[in-house]
């Protein structure tokens, strides 16, 4: 085999090598991205429910006995 085969085969190695390490980011990028957007649902979830419940405590204010005045009122 001459220089430049060897020289070839080196780069070609090397470029093997280089797209391995970039699959890998893709992928760990890929299941990042997913699961950013699992969480990013539950919390649009969790505000819209917060949300129902601040409505239903502003809309019923005399239903909680924590509101009621004081005695002496």
């Amino acid at each position: 085999m001459s220089s430049s085969d060897d020289i070839l085969r080196q780069r070609l190695t090397e470029l093997e090598v280089k797209l391995t390490f970039i699959d890998d980011a893709v992928h760990e990028l890929a299941t990042a991205d997913a699961d950013r957007s699992l969480r990013i649902a539950a919390l649009e979830r969790a505000l819209r429910e917060l949300r129902g419940e601040l409505s239903s405590m502003r809309a019923a204010p005399a239903e909680d006995p924590h509101n009621e005045p004081p005695p002496h009122y």
